[in-house]
């Protein structure tokens, strides 16, 4: 038998009664019965159920084992009697009763208790994230996480994809975040950058003659934490195809992910083709490019009935003069809402940055509230018209500037969704969002820059962006959506040299910057690139819905805090003198204001090592 194991925690079953068995583990959960010490052996498999009796020399010692100590238990597996079976675990028909013990390694008292599902606080759970990672919920998390890799992966490779490695101290590249640098002791004074996105690298690969590349690529951007994003790294399904126009990309990436959604729930998935829509549209409907197609609400333009001569709502009137727009959100059945159901989403708006929020309500085919009485009757049937409410219902009404109305509208759609329960239940509905401008203009400076991806052929190509406005020109950009949440961004990539000069030269860069920062694309374009185009899907965002989980910390294993740091092995850390001088560096910290004891500022400091 061998020294540990003869079998996992999860494999006993009652065919193995009468037989000897040898299991190691950590402690679960001691139960003292008085004549009977049961303890719960865990390991990665399961959990067995073991028996230790009173005439044992091991009794007194397993009434006072500590959780997590890890023990090796050898005896007979007996079968338990119909009352004490345990149909929740599989091996809940039999029990080990112990007769020989061997202590691997006795546990002190736990920062964390790993039995139960207690919630603790991020910094314990991070701190001691080797025990948290002992939680059946986390395990099972990053069990699925595995699971998941390994069915892309499969898939991939099914559809003809071949899986390539890219660099990971690159140059740095500006793909709209901040870049990790690590200081290069051979070039001193010199960085390298890890790569915010394999971008540059998979179009080479397309230009080195391949076909179908993909990669399970990590990336790494310089930026704050949010739910649904970790700070430092993450993990993306990084794809590129040479010969391509955008449905083939779509064609190739659909069965992936709804193969993937098939595999690992039982929820309704929305049936290929995916829809797609428009960004404009969208934007309008929806009021962002990452709606949640389980909400049925959609937003309506009424900009037009406040700036009718007849309405005499000032307020609207001055911002729409001024360019802004009016969005409503319909809430169908809310007339009857206590006032402070209004208050809260006037507040709710608020706390975005928003001015306030407008709403009308309508009944016996009028309409009350703030606003109601500065509209005719007879704009307010036309206005329930568009809108398509009707009594009972309500109408809430952003007025900004038309990017803010919309952003303002969609949080209202969706915190209106969440209160009113009108969100889907067990499905995931997907999405393409396509036809995203290529430029945009900066509202502070006017200048023109990249609105997504700088490397996207804009549709016309060549000729587009030498006869058209830069704000009309659409690019073959496209994201792809599932429940409100963006998995991948990706494009039909610009191949060829003049196009991306023309490009870059509308976007404030002439010819000398782009051949300098972007050299091996420059030279590559130079000397016969394919069309071609890809997308890189968002590996822990796809975890993080099939784990149902509300934050991207839950499905990644050892994740950073929301300020960056990994409490467990104490990152980032200050480097040591000697570390430096090899690196020809100095650490010059920023300057803080110090405050004297009488409330007197005391004078500039700055520290050095």
């Amino acid at each position: 038998m061998h020294r540990y194991r003869s079998h996992t925690c999860a494999e006993l079953r009652a065919e193995n009664v009468g037989e000897e068995a040898r299991l190691s583990g950590w402690v679960h959960r001691v139960r003292d019965h008085g004549h009977l010490v049961f303890v719960d052996l865990r390991d990665h498999y399961g959990i067995t159920q073991c028996v230790v009796e009173a005439d044992h020399k091991m009794f007194e010692a397993a009434r006072v084992l500590k959780s997590e100590t890890v023990l090796t238990v050898t005896g007979p597996v007996v079968r338990r009697d119909d009352e004490t079976k345990n149909d929740r675990l599989p091996t809940g028909e039999v029990e080990l009763h112990i007769r020989d013990v061997e202590m691997q390694n006795a546990a002190e008292t736990l920062p964390l208790p790993v039995h139960g599902d207690h919630e603790y606080g991020e910094e314990s759970r991070l701190r001691y994230r080797f025990l948290d990672l002992r939680r059946e919920r986390m395990h099972r998390n990053i069990l699925l996480r595995s699971e998941i890799i390994t069915s892309i992966r499969r898939r991939m490779v099914e559809q003809g994809f071949t899986e390539f490695q890219t660099p990971i101290l690159t140059a740095s590249s500006p793909e709209g975040a901040r870049d990790f640098l690590v200081p290069s002791r051979m070039h001193p004074g010199q960085f390298y950058a890890l790569p915010q996105a394999p971008q540059q690298f998979k179009q080479l690969v397309m230009c080195s003659g391949f076909d179908r590349y993909f990669q399970i690529a990590p990336c790494f951007r310089d930026e704050d934490a949010r739910a649904d994003r970790s700070p430092g790294e993450f993990y993306q399904l990084d794809v590129e195809m040479a010969f391509v126009e955008q449905d083939d990309v779509f064609a190739a990436v659909e069965p992936v992910m709804h193969g993937v959604f098939d595999e690992f729930t039982e929820q309704e998935i929305t049936p290929m083709p995916f829809p797609r829509l428009a960004y404009s549209d969208v934007m309008l409907r929806y009021g962002t490019d990452k709606p949640d197609l389980r909400i049925a609400t959609e937003i309506v333009d009424v900009t037009e009935f406040f700036a009718l001569d007849e309405v005499e709502f000032k307020a609207f009137k001055g911002v729409i003069k001024k360019g802004g727009v009016v969005r409503g959100i319909p809430a169908r059945g809310v007339a009857d809402r206590p006032r402070s159901f209004f208050d809260k989403m006037i507040a709710f708006t608020q706390d975005l940055g928003a001015p306030g929020l407008g709403y009308i309500i309508f009944e016996n085919g009028g309409g009350k509230g703030p606003i109601a009485k500065f509209i005719p009757d007879e704009v307010i049937a036309r206005l329930k018209e568009a809108a398509g409410v009707g009594d009972g219902d309500a109408l809430f009404l952003s007025c900004d500037k038309e990017e803010l109305a919309a952003r303002y509208a969609g949080a209202v759609r969706v915190e209106l969704a969440e209160q009113l329960d009108l969100i889907e239940p067990g499905t995931f509905r997907f999405c393409w969002i396509v036809d995203y401008p290529m430029f945009e203009k900066d509202e502070e400076s006017g200048a023109i820059g990249f609105s997504h991806n700088p490397f996207s052929m804009p549709q016309g190509g060549l000729e587009a962006l030498e006869n058209e406005d830069p704000l009309d020109i659409l690019a073959w950009q496209y994201d792809i959506v599932c429940n409100g949440v963006e998995l991948s961004s990706g494009a039909i990539r610009n191949h060829r040299l003049d196009v991306m000069v023309k490009a870059f030269e509308i976007a404030g860069y002439d010819q000398a910057e782009v051949e300098s920062r972007f050299g091996a694309l420059y030279q590559a374009f130079q000397y016969g690139a394919p069309p071609h185009g890809g997308i890189a899907p968002g590996i822990d965002r796809i975890v993080m819905l099939l784990a149902d989980e509300p934050n991207i910390r839950e499905i990644i294993m050892f994740p950073f805090n929301q300020t960056a740091q990994d409490l467990m092995m104490g990152a980032p850390a200050a480097a040591g003198a000697k570390h430096l001088k090899e690196l020809s560096l100095r650490v010059e910290l920023p300057k803080k204001k110090a405050v004297a004891r009488d409330g007197e500022k005391k004078p500039d400091s700055d520290s050095q090592s």
